[in-house]
């Protein structure tokens, strides 16, 4: 009976994404950054931000907070909040963010800039990356 039991709350700590795997079987054997975005879940997404609220905030308008809004991120210039004190090297990065950008950035935000202060190791999960583009693209409007 404890084992049954261990298993089921195992199984809630997935995030509550139980078409994952359908998904992922939806995107094919490539499962490159477009065929992932093509079947990303917007609330999945929502649910993975729950880690970079600790730092982020994602409201039209919202203060920045150890790391600035991310409020229509996509399509805006790598550390183009005017609002936010970005490190040199961010600065210095240059560009503008877009998916493939934003999915190298949440995979290792230390390899992408060395010299940021985003402490945050990464998100390894390529579906969950492409979940959280889908909920930041959802976000921007």
């Amino acid at each position: 009976m404890r084992v049954l039991i261990a298993v089921l709350l195992l199984a809630g700590c997935g995030g509550g994404d139980g078409d994952r795997a359908a998904r992922l079987a939806k995107a094919g054997k490539t499962a490159d950054l477009p065929a992932l975005l093509r079947v990303a879940d917007v609330e999945a997404g929502r649910r993975a931000f729950g880690q970079c609220a600790a730092c982020h905030t994602i409201g039209k308008g919202g203060q920045a907070l150890a790391g600035p809004n991310l409020h229509g991120i996509l399509g805006r210039a790598v550390a183009g909040d005017p609002r936010f004190g970005y490190t040199q090297a961010l600065k210095d990065h240059g560009g503008r963010w877009d998916d493939a950008r934003m999915d190298a950035w949440l995979a290792a935000p230390v390899r992408v800039v060395p010299g940021t202060r985003m402490a945050f190791l990464g998100v390894r999960d390529p579906m969950e990356r492409a979940d959280l583009i889908a909920y930041l693209r959802s976000e921007s409007r």
